[in-house]
């Protein structure tokens, strides 16, 4: 008898659809839901980019680490809006993105922990489960029962179901971040932007700032020292080739920033559309960031990037360019090749000025 047969036509028969990706674990959630008759009623699509290659591919980029709350977080991110392409038609509160990713009991023992993550994202919040094993508890196999339990719980709380998480020795850690209204307004293109100030942005530094560093208080510090303008941080929600971000992660960026710091959260993914958006600003931006900008390998052609490349003149729209070590060299302006057509409209920093190796990766990776 299985066990979940009861919830599965549950939720067949509720109106929410939804993708599921899974990766190092949790197929077998996947499975339970497939097999129950009204699947097509929920399942809209399913991945398992179970190798590190397929991973980067569903991304888009290589994680700091395949196993972590960060990666699963970025996975059903881009679940979700997976659904929303594929699901026009049904209202977005009832499509949801669900992740899993886990790193469990194989043929050989493994040096990290026994550990899986969970992620649903909706419209409105993004809610996620953590939890780490006893290594040595379990077979594969009742690890990934323990999943597929976990994972069917939050999914039925998800669509107005209760299903009660299994009893274990280990803490399962479950955690939801509510998006704010105006969050909802933006990913749902009612509006362009969302900001702490009132006042309209001239000094605008991008960045995903996870986490924030001293390396950009410092380049805010020489920006404004050189304009005399206020800076406001911007960070971008919904990047075109990138997950989007979750709730979760937009929070613990907007936290980062002190009462008397600005800051813009939109999705404009690339600088022709923030120059559209912010017209006679000034962009604090680094040479690597600078180098993608002028790639025509992230455009339709070359017509295409000189197209976009022309809306910083329509705009009026200048550039501080600070340095960074790109691989194992620390490129600045002056060794980038900048379209004559914008060239006045860069003013670089050179490395006597400022210099700072340190990357947010690095710091990450150090902290974990």
């Amino acid at each position: 008898m299985n066990k979940y047969l009861e919830l599965i036509e549950k939720i067949h028969t509720s109106p929410f659809r939804l993708t599921f990706v899974s990766s190092g674990g949790g197929t077998n959630a996947i499975s339970e839901l497939l097999k129950v008759p009204g699947a097509s009623n929920t399942v809209l699509e399913s991945y398992i980019p179970y190798s590190k290659e397929s991973m980067d591919t569903f991304l888009n980029k290589t994680p700091d680490h395949y196993c972590s709350l960060e990666t699963c977080l970025s996975m059903a991110a881009n679940a979700f809006k997976k659904s929303k392409e594929i699901d026009q038609r049904t209202k977005t509160r009832y499509l949801l993105g669900i992740a899993i990713t886990a790193n469990l009991a194989t043929t050989y023992e493994k040096k990290g922990e026994h550990k899986f993550f969970i992620v649903i994202q909706a419209y409105n919040y993004t809610k996620y489960l953590e939890c780490y094993l006893i290594k040595g508890n379990r077979t594969r196999k009742q690890e990934e029962e323990l999943i597929t339990n976990c994972a069917l719980s939050l999914l039925a709380e998800s669509c107005g179901f209760e299903f009660d998480l299994p009893k274990i020795d280990e803490e399962i850690k479950i955690n939801k971040i509510e998006a704010e209204k105006s969050w909802e307004k933006l990913f749902n293109n009612k509006v362009d932007y969302i900001s702490n100030n009132q006042n309209s942005p001239e000094l605008i530094f991008p960045g995903s700032f996870n986490p924030l560093h001293e390396g950009h208080l410092k380049m805010k510090e020489l920006a404004e020292k050189r304009t005399g303008m206020h800076t406001t941080f911007e960070i971008c929600a919904n990047n075109a080739d990138k997950p989007p971000l979750t709730f979760y992660e937009i929070k613990r960026t907007i936290d980062q920033f002190q009462n008397d710091e600005s800051w813009i959260l939109t999705s404009a993914g690339r600088f022709s559309e923030k120059a559209k958006m912010f017209p006679n600003s000034v962009f604090i931006i680094g040479a690597d960031t600078l180098m993608r900008v002028f790639d025509e390998k992230f455009y339709k052609n070359f017509k295409d990037m000189k197209d976009h490349i022309q809306r910083f003149n329509d705009h009026n729209i200048n550039f501080l360019v600070f340095g960074r070590k790109v691989g194992k060299r620390f490129i600045s302006l002056k060794e980038i090749t900048i379209p004559e057509v914008i060239k006045d409209r860069c003013t670089g920093f050179e490395e006597g000025t400022f210099r700072d190796d340190i990357s947010s990766t690095e710091l990450r990776l150090t902290k974990n």
